[in-house]
């Protein structure tokens, strides 16, 4: 809003003595303190006949100062209080205290103590001086109330340019351009000697922020080139940034290249345009000559142009930037900071996001967002969760992005307990992102195997947007339930919303999960013609997981050959999965020859290769395997499951020995023990090997999923669920096991490995033994 200045009209605050009466000086007048003046001042003087006429002259000035004082300080309640005293004093209010009183309110924005006061004034004044009819005009537009404002506009008999100014900028800024259009047009007939104030073409031209009203901006230029206004930069900046967010960048650089002087706010404005047009390269041009030519450059620059940079993936003219703002002595400033964490987050180097960060003297919620993002971004979620608990027991200001993030990190970690404690703390602080941040909810929830809250959060959507559906039809895709992740595709094309490629993840994936190779290449081949989305290598290689677990190779190989990609080590390790499944040797040679060219140091393609030589008794090619790991000293990362219990987590390694319940654990262990079970056999896992290769009879009571079961039936009660997680993929003697003790003891096991979840009641599970 404009903000009109009025004389002052403030007395003195002391009384002074008649003969000193005009020694008075405004420096005085300047200087008073007005919270030291107490409210019962004068209030009940009384006055000697020999100074009645000194006390008339005096008669109010230092009621209307400590009014003034009140009102400065935003006492309103008090202030209502003294005006009843000097109302039963007989003590008027001056011209100079409404115009605090109007002010205050205006900041404050307190409509009704507004309405009070211009009450008051329409009761005490007949005729209100002009500048004080448009304090009144602009309270009522800061409050937000246009309805009073226009009756005031209205009932103004004496209206000059200012109050135009106000209310044509008042109804501009909340964006009912008919009517400031409207009141614009017809203040040029009503106001003698017209000449539009910069301010009104400011105002005008700032609320045309769409496509639509290109048109209309156009016309606004032409009459501020025909008013003679053209040359005033505030108004020229405004007009080129009207053309960038009306979409039209070649008319914004024409009138930037005319304007006779360009502040730094025109060429931010500029290279905004360059940036949302994608012209990145335009957009650092034109950094390098504001720099040139020694444009003062404020915060929000460094923050576009780092964008720019990250966009172009320019990470050596990021960090010259950087440098640059550090020679400004700007890199300190959380609003220089904060950018240059996030450039360094996006562009992947974390250890410089960190060393930015620590610069920042005084880091805001953004700044701690970005930064826990960034570790999010590189795996490193206990970090970020580290910092989380941290900022909460400091009372830092939390944003819903750091919630969001810590969803996505408790998803990684499984950890169920913070993540629900994370999801309440959000809702009591009103800070769980729509969308963004209720999607992350829900697959937090679905992966720490808590399919129904998950199931409850989606529901509770108004309206799901794609990432919000694709979360859900993922949930139940990593669970195998291929059934219901079908169903909830469908229902998102009833409801209108657009699948994309990572939903088509969700969809095959769950195909692949159940066996449903007929709907896994209806989708696959829909995805182009029928909903705009081009497939990608990742989608064909969910395909030939399709076919392969399917027992499909031939199919499986023939797709890999002929998709419009070149395969990755994600296409021939599917293949080479579903050849150990179904003991093809012939096809697993084919798989793992390219394979092992594509990526030879993951020990789980030496292990299938090991274990399918071994199944067909070609035990000189199997040993050839392990050898080839033993030379090239691959040892797989540490295999673990872990199990949460009365909030704490108990991790468990291969042959652990560590926990302060080992007796019991393998006590129980024993008790499960089965002749049935080839303990004997030569086979190997991945858990086997990440121990060096041990003896298969020694190691496979001990591998880790079975200690996190026997650690939960021992320490949870016997009608709750049982929930293991593991890093590795489940070997089926561990599948067996868990399905076995399912039986014996009628309790529910899930087990989630690095694929999927498994569901484990009464001897079956939710897999079906399909994986």
């Amino acid at each position: 809003m404009c903000s009109i200045n009025a004389q002052s009209f403030l007395l003195p605050p002391h009384p002074c003595p008649v003969v000193a009466q005009d020694q008075c000086s405004e420096t005085t007048i300047k200087s008073a303190k007005f919270a030291q003046i107490p409210s019962w001042v004068s209030l009940n003087l009384k006055c000697s006949p020999s100074s009645v006429k000194t006390h008339q002259i005096q008669h109010g000035q230092v009621e209307n100062v400590h009014l003034i004082s009140l009102s400065k300080q935003g006492k309103l309640k008090q202030v209502h209080e003294f005006l009843k005293l000097m109302d039963e004093a007989s003590v008027s209010v001056n011209p100079s205290s409404y115009k605090s009183l109007f002010e205050t309110c205006a900041k404050l924005r307190s409509l009704s103590d507004g309405r009070l006061i211009h009450d008051r004034l329409r009761r005490t004044m007949k005729d209100p001086i002009g500048f004080l009819e448009n304090r009144v005009l602009q309270m009522y537009c800061d409050c937000g109330s246009l309805v009073d404002a226009q009756k005031v506009f209205d009932e103004m008999l004496d209206r000059n340019l200012v109050s135009w100014v106000i209310i044509i900028s008042a109804y501009a800024e909340e964006g009912v351009l008919d009517k400031a259009i409207w009141l614009f047009s017809h203040m040029q007939g009503s106001v003698s000697g017209f000449r539009p104030n910069p301010s009104i073409y400011t105002s005008l031209l700032r609320s045309l922020t769409d496509f639509s009203l290109l048109e209309l901006g156009k016309q606004l230029h032409s009459h501020v080139i025909r008013n003679g206004s053209g040359s005033n930069v505030s108004v020229d900046t405004a007009i080129a940034n009207m053309y960038i967010k009306c979409g039209w960048l070649e008319g914004a650089e024409l009138v930037f290249k005319r304007m006779a002087e360009k502040n730094a706010v025109a060429w931010t404005g500029l290279m905004v345009g360059y940036s949302q047009a994608e012209k990145l390269e335009d957009a650092l041009e034109l950094f390098v000559k504001m720099m040139k030519e020694g444009i003062q450059m404020d915060e929000f620059v460094f923050s576009i142009i780092l964008k720019v940079c990250c966009g172009l993936g320019d990470f050596k003219m990021g960090r010259q930037i950087h440098g640059y703002s550090v020679k400004l002595g700007l890199d300190s400033d959380v609003s220089v900071g904060t950018p240059l964490v996030d450039f360094y987050v996006k562009c992947g180097s974390l250890e410089s996001a960190c060393l930015a960060f620590e610069r920042i003297s005084e880091p805001n919620d953004v700044s701690w967002s970005c930064l826990i993002s960034g570790y999010c971004q590189n795996g490193e979620f206990e970090e970020s969760v580290k910092i989380f608990k941290s900022l909460k027991s400091k009372a830092v200001v939390l944003n819903s992005f750091i919630y969001t993030s810590i969803f996505q990190a408790c998803a990684a970690l499984a950890d169920l307990n913070l993540g629900a404690q994370a999801h309440a703390d959000a809702i009591k602080r009103g800070l769980v992102s729509y969308l963004y941040g209720e999607s992350a909810m829900i697959t937090m929830y679905s992966r720490c195997g808590r399919l129904d809250y998950a199931n409850q959060a989606f529901e509770l959507l108004d309206k799901p947007d794609t990432v919000a559906w694709t979360a859900i039809i993922c949930g139940y895709a990593y669970h195998g339930n291929a059934t219901e992740a079908l169903s909830l595709f469908n229902r998102m094309q009833d409801c209108g919303v657009r699948p994309n490629a990572v939903t088509f993840i969700g969809v095959l994936t769950a195909c692949s999960h159940s066996g449903l190779v007929t709907e896994g290449k209806k989708h696959l081949e829909s995805m182009r013609g029928e909903y705009g989305v081009e497939p990608t290598v990742d989608h064909y290689d969910c395909m030939v997981d399709v076919y392969s677990r399917a027992g499909l190779l031939e199919e499986a190989l023939e797709l890999i050959r002929n998709m419009p990609f070149e395969p990755d080590a994600m296409s021939w390790k599917s293949l080479l999965g579903g050849c150990w499944t179904h003991r093809n040797l012939e096809l697993g040679k084919i798989a793992a020859e390219n394979l092992l060219q594509l990526d030879p140091d993951d020990t789980a393609n030496y292990i299938v290769m090991f274990n399918l030589y071994a199944s067909h008794g070609k035990w000189e090619e199997a040993a050839h395997f392990r050898r080839m790991m033993a030379e090239r000293n691959l040892r797989k990362e540490v295999s673990y499951s872990w199990i949460t219990v009365k909030g704490k987590v108990h991790r468990f390694v291969v042959g652990d020995r560590h926990h302060p319940l080992t007796e019991q654990i393998y006590s129980k262990l024993e008790g499960f023990s089965s002749s049935s079970e080839n303990a004997g056999n030569a086979l190997l896992t991945e858990e086997d090997v990440s121990y060096g290769l041990p003896e298969r009879k020694e190691q496979l009571l001990d591998h880790s999923e079975r200690l996190a079961i026997a650690f939960g039936l021992i320490s949870t009660q016997s009608n709750t669920p049982i929930l293991v997680f593991k890093n590795l993929r489940a070997c089926k003697d561990c599948h067996d096991f868990a399905k076995r003790v399912s039986m014996v003891t009628g309790r529910e096991i899930v087990v989630r490995d690095s694929n999927r979840f498994h569901q484990f009641k009464l001897g079956e599970c939710s897999c079906n033994d399909y994986w």
